[in-house]
């Protein structure tokens, strides 16, 4: 927080969790641009979830026309996470967002917010603004998108700096504060000063001064102290990110029921067993011909009492 004025602030580093998680996919990694763009998603859904303190899962994802068909990151309220990408063509060395998946103006980004303990037909809340500005102009980063989804979405005034390589992914977002400030006339609606208000100004202008390596090397007392060194910052206890995948056999073996007996057989007679494997962190499953059997066989509650014979 920055104490007296109506800008706080998040900064996030992820180390031995991002590592890890390239390190479940080092058998078929992305390429380094695909790498970065998934760290920097997976900071910024870091970032937002411990922003808003949502109790259920942040999912940020980008979609279009280019050689990255859709981009996910996953973040759950105890702010563990997980990112998986579909690329289906080729993808240069150095590419950027518009040649990722804006290549015809058609690239999206969506945020939806889902719920824990969701009932049965109430929707998660989504969001979803194209991968230009106002004036149709392609944004070059994911940060732009970003700061123009909160801007279009949640009307707040955000900058945010983000970057990513192999060994961590990071993150500094500040944001100007909703609430009665300058201006506000007691007792009438009217929208907050965006872009107005001279100390989220100020301050944002200065973590644009950011640079990469700063971002993923300072420790976040030499970060802070050499951004924002004339004002006055109060630092809360700092929480722990980490990669977790949800996925299990038991609810692989669901998806492949809902396939059906006729299907999974299919497979099992043409490849001799079923493998499916977790796009988010790597993990194989493999059912053979016995597995896949038992998939179908109803499960008959044993009587009490009556055990197995030795």
């Amino acid at each position: 927080m920055f104490e007296g004025l109506p800008v706080r602030g998040q900064l996030v580093r992820l180390g031995a969790g991002w590592r890890e998680m390239l390190a479940r996919r080092a058998s078929n990694p992305y390429p380094a641009p695909v790498r970065a763009l998934l760290g920097e998603m997976a900071a910024a859904g870091v970032l937002m979830q411990s922003s808003i303190e949502f109790d259920g899962t942040l999912l940020l994802q980008v979609y279009g026309d280019g050689p990255v068909k859709l981009a996910v990151a996953e973040v759950r309220s105890d702010l563990s996470f997980r990112a998986t990408a579909t690329v289906v063509g080729a993808v240069a060395p150095d590419a950027r967002l518009e040649a990722l998946l804006n290549v015809h103006g058609q690239g999206r980004c969506s945020i939806t917010l889902d719920p824990s303990g969701r009932l049965p037909g109430r929707q998660p809340y989504q969001g979803v603004v194209p991968l230009h500005g106002d004036r149709r102009e392609p944004l070059q980063q994911l940060s732009q998108v970003l700061e123009h989804y909160m801007l279009q979405s949640e009307q707040l005034d955000t900058r945010l700096v983000l970057a990513a390589d192999d060994h961590s992914a990071a993150g500094l977002m500040i944001q100007r504060m909703p609430g009665d400030g300058p201006g506000r006339v007691s007792g009438e609606r009217r929208e907050d000063q965006i872009g107005l208000n001279e100390d989220f100004n100020r301050i944002a202008h200065l973590a644009a001064t950011l640079t990469r390596d700063e971002l993923l090397t300072l420790d976040a007392d030499t970060l802070l102290r050499r951004l924002f060194w004339e004002e006055r910052v109060q630092r809360h206890e700092p929480r722990r990110p980490r990669f977790a995948c949800s996925c299990a056999r038991e609810r692989v073996a669901g998806m492949l029921r809902g396939l059906g007996r006729e299907e999974v057989d299919s497979i099992v007679r043409e490849r001799g067993e079923v493998e499916v494997g977790c796009e988010f962190c790597g993990r194989q499953y493999r059912f053979d011909a016995v597995d896949a059997a038992a998939l179908f066989v109803p499960q008959v509650d044993q009587p009490p009492g009556q055990g197995a014979l030795n």
